[in-house]
């Protein structure tokens, strides 16, 4: 049994998900065609804000909503094997990631863990230009189809969504 108290709760609580456990209409593949990149901050409910439910769509997380590699690669699964046929990328205020530098960054990843890395964080100074970005290289990038790809900011502070163009 873990030690942890938070991995204990999170034990419990699935043990009684379990007993009410009935996915038996939900496959793989997302009823809306859709699939989100966003960021992995605690403070955004894609539920709540955009209505949607499991077995809605994919969603892929990482810090600040980024179009890595890894992002563009599950993005790729997800239309060639399950059928999305449009994104959403959504990015959001106050992100840890807007405003910071990332040689700070690593210099703090090598003094806390003794491992130098050559890592790129994703530190950014303008919201909606980042979105916008990673809007562009989604729908340019070679290993994706031409779907209909869109911006939107999060706004933790109201819980509003506001397209970016």
């Amino acid at each position: 049994m873990p030690t942890d108290p938070h991995v204990q709760r999170l034990l419990a609580h699935n043990e009684r998900y379990v007993g009410a456990f009935d996915r038996s209409q939900l496959t793989a593949r997302p009823r809306t065609g859709l699939a989100i990149l966003t960021c992995m901050d605690a403070r955004i409910d894609l539920a709540g804000a955009l209505g949607i439910e499991i077995g809605d769509a994919h969603v892929i997380r990482n810090a600040a909503g980024l179009a890595t590699d890894d992002a563009i690669r599950s993005l790729a699964v997800s239309q060639q094997l399950l059928g999305t046929r449009s994104i959403v990328v959504i990015g959001h205020t106050r992100c840890g990631l807007e405003g910071a530098d990332d040689d700070d960054l690593r210099v703090r990843v090598e003094q806390s863990t003794g491992t130098p890395t050559d890592m790129a964080f994703g530190g950014f100074a303008d919201l909606e230009a980042t979105v916008l970005a990673q809007v562009e290289r989604l729908r340019t990038h070679p290993v994706l189809l031409d779907v209909e790809v869109r911006g939107l900011v999060y706004e933790v502070e109201t819980g509003r969504l506001r397209p970016v163009t």
